[in-house]
């Protein structure tokens, strides 16, 4: 085939496919930026043109990635960034950013980001309400841990303290906080979430709006760690400023406090506003026990609503949704069983046929992970004779198996798995590539 005809054809494969591709070269100049990637950064497509990437990406901060991939010659994978963009919209995306090399020289960096925007505001939103005031008495809570949860939260709500929910989004956080809300024992006006994932003027205007019309708020801030150090503190100080209220704040994160505040995400002075009082909810996969009562309570609202003979799972599905460590937990499960569903008709039990590809292929990725990770425990293992490999054959394979690990632990990175295995950058490489690592070879090739 002509080299013109392929060439057009990958222009149009860049410029038409739903991944946002971007390439720059050594110095930064842009070479691709196509039409998802511009959609993704809020880019027109007249402001693209001429431009180099250090006017469109922080390319000369060293915290930009594509900068450290140029700096390293490492990939830097699986990168989760939300932020808003020239458009002043709400994106997040996975970023994959590889070195490019041409006869062993540098000559730029690849950045392949996949949109997840709207899977992420799916997964962020709370439960559904079902039309009812989100009581204890609703939380599906069979696990011991679960139920300390609500026995902990109780005390919160009859001390009317100020109190820290911990946990990752979809586990059900939002309904601890209004079962907080619903117990008090004076019970207030009003229960205001404040969504700190979205912009951080509104947030501080509802609360400094509320806080001063109102005697009796409960007040959500959920994920409180989005917002900015300035505007965490100024909620402080609003609260701090209103001794005589009889406001309630409830606020949650999405990992330890104290690391937050090493990373300079949350505010020590917010933290000492909720005297050290937290609660810790566990994800779905450490409370399985959870689960099935959650789906029979679904399937019965679900009859209840629309009339369905749904019953439950096949003994198939069941196994299988209890290996499944559902990272997006009980709002993953939920939004699982609304795509379900909807697909129903006078089915009774779900069958492992109904369940949607997408979940089938994740339920495969995860059982492939777990066999590799199997075969490579049992790697240095001898069992019996046939086992018995010659000396310099199994050194090598303990090598090429440890380096293979401190590239894992350190992302790729070189010059830091370098440095940890106290040898030199040279060195690695050259055992790099003498091992021919899989996924490693990518740093260096």
């Amino acid at each position: 085939m002509d080299n013109n005809v392929l060439l057009s054809i990958y222009k149009y494969v860049i410029e038409k496919g739903d991944m946002g591709i971007c390439v720059v070269d050594t110095e930064g100049k842009l070479l691709i930026y196509n039409k998802k990637m511009r959609e993704l950064e809020g880019v027109n497509e007249d402001e693209y043109e001429e431009r180099r990437a250090i006017e469109i990406i922080d390319f000369e901060i060293e915290k930009s990635d594509i900068f450290k991939v140029l700096s390293s010659e490492t990939p830097v994978l699986h990168v989760k960034k939300t932020y808003w963009n020239k458009k002043n919209q709400e994106v997040t995306y996975i970023s994959n950013i590889y070195p490019l090399h041409y006869e062993g020289v540098l000559i730029g960096a690849v950045e392949f980001a996949r949109d997840i925007t709207q899977l992420e505001y799916m997964m962020y939103q709370p439960l559904r309400r079902y039309g009812a005031p989100l009581t204890f008495d609703i939380i599906t809570a069979v696990s011991a841990v679960m139920k300390d949860v609500i026995e902990k939260a109780k005390i919160v709500a009859l001390s009317r303290m100020p109190v820290v929910l911990i946990g990752e989004s979809g586990t059900g956080i939002d309904m601890v906080a209004e079962g907080i809300h619903h117990d008090l024992k004076v019970q207030n006006d009003m229960f205001i979430a404040l969504i700190c994932r979205r912009d951080e003027q509104t947030v501080l205007n509802q609360f400094e709006k509320y806080i001063v019309e109102k005697e009796r708020i409960t007040f959500f801030a959920e994920r409180i760690e989005y917002l900015s150090l300035e505007a965490q503190e100024k909620i402080v100080e609003l609260f701090n400023n209103h001794p005589n209220h009889q406001h309630v704040l409830i606020a949650s994160v999405g990992k330890d406090p104290i690391d937050l505040i090493q990373k300079q995400e949350l505010s020590k002075k917010l933290y000492r506003l909720f005297s050290g009082i937290t609660i810790y909810v566990p994800p779905l996969r450490e409370r399985k026990e959870d689960m099935m009562p959650f789906i029979d309570d679904y399937f019965k609202r679900h009859r209840d609503s629309f009339g369905s003979t749904i019953q439950g799972l096949s003994e198939e599905v069941q196994e299988t949704f209890l290996k499944y460590d559902w990272p997006g937990n009980l709002k993953e499960l939920e939004v699982l069983l609304d795509e379900i569903t909807s697909l129903i008709t006078n089915e009774t039990i779900v069958e492992s046929h109904m369940l949607p590809v997408h979940f089938k292929w994740k339920i495969q990725s995860t059982c492939e992970e777990a066999e590799n990770e199997v075969s490579t425990s049992d790697l240095f293992v001898i069992k019996n004779q046939q086992d018995i490999r010659p000396l310099d054959v199994y050194m090598k394979e303990v090598e090429e198996y440890y380096i293979s690990k401190a590239l894992d632990f350190h992302q790729g990175n070189i010059s830091k798995t370098a440095a940890a295995l106290g040898i030199r950058r040279q060195s690695l490489q050259y055992r790099v590539k003498n091992y021919k690592l899989n996924k490693k070879s990518e740093n260096i090739d």
